[in-house]
């Protein structure tokens, strides 16, 4: 039950961005097992003004960066989230042609009991 968020600066095709959340979304049905028609993805662009990076952690980044935000099942082991970082990378280079050093991602890992993903209710205790 991934949620997934991502910020990129403005201005890139619709290609291009359903590219990102279909490479995100086969990144994570292959290393979590996320189910079919498990997509909870959403993209929010920035102008210029409102959107940086920098070169920190000795990644040489571009205005192509984009950072990618994914809320899972505290139960993820560390084993899957480096096999997601990797496969991400591998599923975004290939389309839509991102640089390794612009995919920044970050995992947020959440307990069951903290999810409700329809009609008010705890959705998973």
């Amino acid at each position: 039950m991934p949620l997934v968020r991502i910020s990129m600066l403005a201005g890139k095709p619709a290609a291009y961005r359903k590219a990102i959340m279909d490479g995100l979304y086969e990144a994570m049905r292959e290393t979590l097992s996320t189910p079919d028609g498990d997509r909870f993805i959403s993209i929010t662009e920035h102008d210029a003004s409102n959107f940086q990076h920098g070169n920190g952690y000795g990644v040489a980044r571009s205005a192509d960066v984009v950072y990618i935000q994914i809320t899972v099942f505290d139960t993820r082991t560390r084993a899957q989230k480096t096999a997601l970082f990797k496969r991400i990378v591998e599923c975004l280079g290939a389309d839509p042609g991102l640089r390794p050093e612009d995919v920044w991602i970050n995992i947020l890992p959440s307990a069951k009991e903290n999810w409700s993903v329809g009609n008010g209710v705890p959705s998973f205790i």
